[in-house]
């Protein structure tokens, strides 16, 4: 169980290590958060302590969502919406087919997997979590390109990777053979139904900001949205991850035309700034505490070679399509394609997935979440360490 004075000792951490961290280039908070949170786990206090799906899905993951989707460029969004939303769609399908395909195919020597199975893993590992690593980015090299498409393409694969994921885990659980036709047609009903219920959202917040000129009253109609746009979703049984990101890029998109009092989005970042840092610190915490009860297991020389693939496969798509497209070749060279590569490091919504899992139970379940914890630490560990140095030597060239 999780209690209060959980609650609170685990923010007091956050609050400290936020504090001690004041570059935070080499080494970004969340790491740090992940390690103490696995030295945590030794002591019987934090040991038993339970993170639910529901407390990830249904309170954590909403502000987090939100706060960053309005606080997007939506400069940034349009200059590079064209691969944000081929990454984020068709290269994520893609992704998940030639990962699981490598995973399956390789999967022998070291144990037994079900194709489905190796599906299930590659869509765990999918969903790209840029915490810190856009500022990074964006101090390192002064490119906000390569840091708005990272962002961007987190935000919007955050939605279409559940909508795969849950259609692969009814497979799973339920003995089913992978069906194409049936995953496409379930993967755009569900995506598409969100992003339109998100926009729509978004569209009347814009609105409805201008109904009162009072800030505290329009930064509680902003929670609200957060909220109410997702759980709206999640009734009409389309995504509430895809919803809640468009209800935030609207605003974004107002901000940029129409919204001009600074003293608005001031309010508004004071109170979604503290939400994101207090949530942040509890998450990445509970990361490390939860995995660590699966990290001891045979498969972690089977975990570092499906990280690697992750790496190799990712790099593959974003050069090869950017490659394609004269447009995206002109603006995507191959530094900048390591880079996007190394940035999509995973975190809050892998773990959400492999919690999901853990709930469901059958088939290859017990494998698939210990590797895909292990494949999930080795990428916020190594990935996030790295993405400084990396910049630093491929953009300063």
């Amino acid at each position: 169980m999780l209690h209060t004075t959980h609650f609170i000792l685990l923010i007091f951490i956050g609050y400290i290590v936020f504090t001690i961290d004041r570059k935070q280039e080499n080494v970004p908070v969340p790491t740090i958060l992940v390690v103490l949170g696995i030295g945590l786990s030794l002591l019987p206090y934090f040991a038993s302590i339970e993170v639910t799906k529901d407390m990830i899905y249904h309170i954590f993951l909403p502000p987090l969502l939100f706060s960053s989707a309005y606080r997007f460029p939506s400069k940034g969004f349009k200059e590079n919406a064209g691969i944000i939303g081929f990454l984020a769609s068709a290269g994520i399908i893609l992704t998940v087919i030639l990962l699981g395909a490598s995973i399956f195919a390789l999967s022998g020597p070291f144990l037994s997997l079900s194709f489905v199975g190796a599906l299930m893993i590659a869509a765990i590992l999918t969903p790209t979590d840029p915490v810190s690593v856009t500022s990074i980015l964006k101090n390192s090299t002064g490119n906000e390109k390569i840091a708005d498409v990272v962002e961007g393409e987190s935000l919007i694969n955050d939605g279409t990777s559940i909508v795969i994921f849950t259609v692969l885990a009814g497979m799973l659980t339920n003995g089913e053979s992978f069906a194409p036709l049936s995953f496409l047609g379930e993967f755009l009903l569900v995506s598409l139904g969100g992003a339109v219920i998100g926009a729509l959202v978004g569209w009347l917040l814009s609105k409805a900001v201008h109904f009162t000129h009072n800030r505290e009253y329009q930064v509680m109609l902003s929670v609200v949205v957060a909220f109410g746009v997702f759980n709206l979703a999640e009734y009409l049984h389309v995504s509430g991850v895809l919803a809640t990101v468009f209800a935030g890029i609207l605003l974004s998109f107002e901000f940029g035309r129409t919204i001009k009092e600074n003293d608005l989005r001031d309010k508004l970042d004071g109170f979604w700034n503290v939400i994101e840092l207090t949530v942040l610190a509890l998450i990445f915490l509970l990361i490390g505490i939860q995995s660590a009860q699966h990290l001891v297991f045979d498969g972690w020389g089977f975990a570092i070679i499906i990280f690697l693939l992750s790496l190799i496969l990712r790099f593959l798509i974003i050069f090869s399509t950017t490659q394609f497209f004269p447009h995206w070749r002109h603006r995507i060279n191959w530094r900048e394609s390591i880079l996007l590569t190394w940035s999509g490091l995973k975190g809050t919504m892998s773990i959400y997935l492999i919690l999901d899992l853990q709930s469901k139970g059958g088939g290859d379940v017990d494998m698939i979440l210990s590797l895909g914890f292990a494949a999930v630490l080795i990428s916020l560990i190594i990935q996030s360490l790295g993405i400084y140095p990396l910049s630093k030597k491929l953009m300063n060239q």
